[in-house]
């Protein structure tokens, strides 16, 4: 997902009122003040034939009809608060069982996509946008608030369970995806860093520092939810208590890269709203903000390591504007003193922005010393040689499931390799 080689890359904020406390079971808001939107740009691609035949494909097409139809029982706030959580939570659950082997296949779309969840979310979100509880309104405020509970709950950002105990405990790894993007490019797309969140979640898995669980949450592809804090939100909790981390996203074609520095720059491409966002990525106390952070992840250790197919980069390369000067310098080695950034080594789009705020989180945390943190570059994920047109082209075939399957286990042999590297003498 790095602009700088752009490969396959809300609109109202919610603010700070959204963490107003509320009643239990507050009646819904007056008739006069409904708060229903439109479906969002995002929202709207659910009406294309690849979506709908996706959905179908997996069994995911019942999720939002089922989702309404237990919306249209609430007669209160706390109650369609509750649904809200138990769906959104079931839908990730469901996805993660489905690419997990487990559960009903639901179609014969492969097991390992990422992409029914994707598009069974967007269903959901847009009925809770549309959404009329009978009698009465749905104010705005409330609205925004349902939609994100939605959010995190349908991401696996409030599943995060590990076992409990230290010492000699089973280590603790936290993984992020993200959502697929560039959808109007090619809708049938699938982010490889999604469909391994869905596969890893849960999971145990032995390296040579001993068992390791693996806990996964997901991300948008929205510049909005950045601002607004999500990213911290989600990882605020779980940096102190995990022992290694990795933000996730698709790269380079036929490329895994381990990215040394990140940037504080938006490059303004669009995001799946087709929004744009250029300048400083957004951050609470921003004069405290660096220009870069650098990964903790054990680099040397991952490239060295014969982890699959695909070859892996330590990449050392950013863009910045040198210190006195106005103009961006491609810097290979890395970023020089007092330089202002353009590009951190995964660009300048969320990618960057993700890996960006989660190590700047982990330095202002103070964990930057014993936390080893960073940010993982997938290869595309390509469909076959034969299926490349977006108009006419299947929504799956042979090779881009093969590329998928190898592009998850060679993301988890990486973590094992990561791992590892701290076991050793």
């Amino acid at each position: 997902m790095a602009s700088s080689h752009i490969v396959g890359p809300r609109l109202v904020a919610l603010g700070s009122a959204l963490l107003l406390g509320l009643s239990a079971t507050p009646a819904l808001a007056g008739p006069t003040d409904r708060g229903v939107a439109a479906p969002t740009v995002e929202e709207q691609r659910l009406e294309r034939a690849v979506p709908q035949e996706i959905l179908r494909r997996s069994g995911f097409d019942a999720v939002a009809p089922a989702f309404a139809r237990a919306l249209d029982r609430a007669h209160s706030y706390g109650q369609a608060e509750r649904i809200v959580v138990r769906h959104g939570q079931a839908l990730w659950k469901r996805a993660v069982d489905r690419v997990q082997g487990r559960g009903p296949r639901g179609g014969d779309l492969s097991r390992g996509d990422d992409r029914p969840l994707y598009w069974a979310r967007l269903g959901m979100t847009r009925e809770l946008r549309t959404w009329q509880p009978k009698g009465c309104g749905l104010d705005a405020q409330r609205r925004a608030r349902l939609l994100r509970k939605l959010e995190v709950s349908s991401r696996g950002q409030d599943a995060v369970r590990y076992p409990a105990g230290h010492g000699k405990r089973m280590k603790r790894v936290l993984l992020t995806g993200f959502d697929p993007f560039t959808l109007d490019r090619d809708v049938r797309i699938s982010n490889p860093s999604g469909a391994t969140a869905l596969a890893l979640d849960g999971t145990v898995v032995r390296t040579a520092a001993g068992p390791v669980r693996i806990e996964t949450v997901t991300f948008p592809v929205r510049w909005t939810d950045f601002a607004d804090g999500a990213v911290e939100r989600a990882l605020r909790r779980q940096l102190p208590r995990v022992d290694l981390f990795t933000t996730v996203s698709q790269g380079r074609v036929g490329k895994f890269d381990i990215e040394r520095t990140n940037g504080a720059w938006r490059g303004g491409f669009g995001d799946n709203e087709n929004l744009s966002s250029t300048g400083t990525v957004p951050v609470a106390d921003p004069g405290s903000q660096p220009q870069w952070t650098t990964t903790t992840l054990p680099y040397k250790d991952i490239v060295a390591a014969s982890t699959g197919r695909f070859r892996v980069y330590d990449n050392t390369a950013v863009t910045e504007i040198p210190a006195g000067g106005s103009t961006p310098v491609d810097r290979p080695g890395g970023p020089t003193p007092g330089s202002t950034a353009r590009q951190g080594g995964g660009g300048d789009y969320l990618s960057n922005e993700i890996a960006y705020r989660a190590t700047l989180l982990r330095d202002r945390l103070g964990l930057r010393d014993r936390l080893p943190g960073g940010h993982v570059h997938t290869p595309v994920l390509q469909f076959g040689a034969g299926n490349t047109d977006p108009a006419s082209g299947s929504v799956t075939d042979p090779e881009f499931v093969r590329n998928r399957l190898d592009i998850v286990k060679q993301t988890r042999r990486i973590v094992v390799a990561a791992v590892s590297a701290g076991a050793r003498p």
